[in-house]
């Protein structure tokens, strides 16, 4: 939990730093692939995730450690080569899960919040689930196993092959030459991401695009077919929390409505978006049928909303860190307590994003909560500790927040809107 809890402490800067800087490019050149909206919604969304994954919020059914224990043919070393190996085993076992996420329909909903934006950009990358609190797919690690690769290795591995999946999210690099043959590329991950009919379910692999063409499921992106991208089921939201359960809410009340006990069970294994007979006419759901000529959510909102929504990510930011670097200060189970605080943040500016006025209820428990752990320990988490009156420049937060959405909602979300340019 601390360790990673550290990591993140210096990746999140760097990720952010990444963001502005093709932000900044894509206005220099006149292609911002970047709306100040959506970028929110995905750091918010990553936030959440990070959050849940410092957390421990999730449990492996079986471990690499049991699975090792039991078919280790060697007894690797933790030495170059073994992190080699350790790296290529989980590329292998990144493409088949990937796949397998885009496949079936109960897995579906633990993926589609990274799809889920109508842009691609470096910040959607970050666009990661809260919703998988159970890891199924530890089997696939067999070949590592089998080889004798240390646990240690593969926790460390893991996270570097995480992270080493976030620059290829843009639109700005077109082609990497001779390396498309061997790297997952941006061009190969803009086919993935795409809802064109040539280009879904394609292009799984994370790192080495070998798997894609080993397993027939590679496409090149056309020069006459622009990839256009989201979920043919669109989220229609900024709440990352909301969009991390759309689809399985979809299921469960699908399952419930159907009245063949067949489909109550086969529809969580059925191909991703399969529906029982006749539902699409009897509960409809909106869905994309032209790719090329519908209305990207949020195009309209006011600016003072979005300077406000910005600040609240940044805010939340910061929050977080602080978090992130006094895991051991703060303690157990205070954490999680903090934690609680942390979603519920995200879930309320996010319901204001959206322009939802139910979000002054969620602004509401959230001021009384956060004024309540002030006054239950005396400080915010031991921040008066690092500098004086930092209670007080909590509570003043807590507050302003307050009633900024007492002002939004009251206002009716304000008749001033900025429209954004469809790239």
């Amino acid at each position: 939990m601390e360790e990673y809890g550290k990591i993140l402490v210096f990746a999140m800067p760097l990720f952010l730093i990444l963001i502005i800087i093709e932000k900044i490019y894509g206005h220099y050149k006149g292609e911002d692939t970047s709306p100040n909206m959506d970028s929110v919604s995905s750091v918010s969304s990553g936030m959440v995730n990070s959050l849940k994954d410092v957390l421990g919020l999730s449990i492996t059914l079986v471990s690499y450690d049991w699975i090792a224990s039991k078919i280790a043919l060697f007894d690797l070393q933790a030495t170059f080569f073994t992190y080699f190996i350790g790296f290529i085993a989980i590329d292998f076992y990144g493409y088949w899960s990937h796949r397998l996420s885009h496949q079936i329909n109960f897995l579906w909903n633990k993926h589609a919040i990274h799809h889920s934006s109508e842009e691609f950009n470096l910040a959607c990358a970050l666009r990661q689930p809260v919703s998988s609190f159970v890891n199924l797919f530890t089997f696939l690690l067999i070949p590592a196993a089998l080889l004798g690769v240390p646990s240690k290795v593969i926790a460390i591995t893991l996270p570097i092959h995480l992270f080493l999946q976030f620059w290829y999210h843009t639109k700005h690099i077109k082609k990497i030459g001779f390396l498309e043959n061997i790297l997952v590329s941006p061009s190969h991950h803009r086919v993935h991401h795409a809802i064109n009919p040539e280009y879904m379910d394609k292009n799984h692999s994370q790192i080495f695009i070998i798997w894609d063409k080993l397993f027939g499921t590679f496409q090149a992106e056309l020069e006459t077919v622009p990839p256009v991208f989201g979920i043919t089921r669109p989220a229609r939201t900024w709440n990352p929390i909301r969009i991390n359960f759309q689809h399985l809410w979809l299921l469960i009340t699908d399952a419930w409505r159907v009245e063949n006990w067949k489909d109550k069970f086969t529809i969580w294994f059925k191909p991703t978006g399969w529906r029982p007979e006749n539902f699409e006419e009897k509960y409809p759901v909106t869905k994309i049928t032209n790719v090329y000529d519908f209305e990207k959510y949020g195009v309209q909102y006011s600016k003072k909303l979005m300077y406000w929504s910005l600040f609240q990510a940044i805010i939340t930011l910061l929050l977080i860190s602080y978090l992130y670097n006094s895991i051991a200060l703060i303690g157990l189970p205070n954490v999680f307590i903090y934690g609680a605080f942390i979603f519920l943040t995200v879930y309320s500016y996010t319901e204001l994003m959206d322009t939802r006025k139910i979000s002054v209820f969620w602004e509401s428990i959230r001021f009384v909560f956060g004024i309540g752990l002030i006054f239950y320990f005396g400080d915010w988490f031991g921040m008066n500790q690092l500098f004086p009156f930092a209670s007080y420049i909590i509570g003043g937060y807590l507050l302003l927040s307050w009633a900024v959405t007492v002002y939004f909602v009251s206002s009716n979300f304000e008749k001033e809107t900025m429209i954004i340019a469809q790239s």
